[in-house]
């Protein structure tokens, strides 16, 4: 089974490190009109109809140039723009969820690129200062390092690891086997989703889901067994995904981020969702992914 998570990183750009010092180099694509711009003022980018808008350098405002890289022979690059030169356009300016659709249902391949984008400019947009001495930073190496004109502290992107878990109990493959999903506090109803949280230091991945789903819904979980990850770049996020075994079925609620959680069987599942009783996420996340893992098939309805 191909999972939709894993689609988008499929073909997935050559990200040139080895030329983001190289002047020339870069001067050469940036004269090519064949290099495609992606531009983002803050952390949204220019969308052209239901996709990401692509102008040629010629046609790029100024801003902070960063190498994307090179995809299906040709170069590309995002320009960070400020966002009040954005506001000013008649174009949209959307967030990367908004692009989600156009990912799953018509070209897949941009969003390593967009994502790659969007990441460095959520660190870009958080990175002010120098968290050192609070000198002033300067971008260099095609946007991947940013150094203190001050004390010449280097900095570099950062990505926080968290886990994502699908928990199941009962023999699996089972008709009686059960999966557990949440509905978080401030989600609409019927909105469910696999658990998740961030690692703390010095904490094993395994240990991360085991905690995780005993602080939000009370549930102790034994074995735990790597599925897959995706990057999310919301704002600087690596999705780690896990199948966990639960040891237990009780749910308390932690009265702080869950609203709801419930135990599913896969018909329960199946019904529920062709009812529209619940709302599974999107294909774009790796927690529809997950969920469709244990169910075993593709599942109606999607956030």
């Amino acid at each position: 089974m191909t999972y939709p998570h894993a689609e988008l990183a499929a073909g997935a750009h050559a990200r040139m490190a080895e030329r983001r010092d190289d002047d020339a180099w870069l001067a050469e694509k940036w004269a090519d009109p064949k290099t495609r711009v992606l531009l983002v003022a803050g952390t949204r980018l220019r969308s052209a109809g239901a996709g990401p808008s692509w102008v040629s350098p010629e046609e790029a405002p100024d801003g902070t140039r960063i190498l994307l890289g090179e995809h299906a022979g040709r170069a590309h690059f995002a320009m960070l723009i400020d966002p009040e030169h954005a506001l000013g356009e008649r174009e949209e300016w959307v967030g990367l969820r908004a692009l989600a659709p156009h990912f799953m249902d018509h070209d897949s391949s941009e969003a390593p690129l967009a994502f790659h984008a969007i990441g460095l400019a959520e660190w870009h947009w958080r990175t002010r200062h120098c968290p050192v001495c609070g000198g002033r930073l300067e971008s260099r190496q095609s946007g991947h390092l940013l150094a203190c004109t001050e004390c010449e502290r280097e900095q570099f992107p950062r990505t926080d690891p968290a886990v994502i878990m699908v928990v199941a109990i009962g023999e699996p493959g089972s008709d009686d086997e059960r999966c557990l999903l949440g509905r978080g506090a401030g989600w609409g109803e019927g909105r469910f989703s696999t658990l998740a949280g961030f690692v703390e230091p010095g904490e094993s991945l395994e240990d991360a889901v085991r905690r995780e789903v005993f602080e939000e819904v009370g549930v102790e979980v034994g074995q735990v067994d790597y599925f897959g990850n995706q990057p999310w770049p919301l704002p600087t996020s690596l999705m780690l995904g896990f199948v966990g075994r639960a040891t237990t079925t009780d749910i308390v609620l932690d009265g702080d981020e869950m609203a709801e959680a419930r135990w599913f069987t896969r018909a329960e599942m199946r019904a529920e969702a062709e009812a529209g009783t619940i709302v599974l996420p999107g294909g774009i996340s790796i927690s529809r992914s997950l969920v469709e893992h244990w169910y075993g098939g593709p599942l109606p309805g999607r956030w």
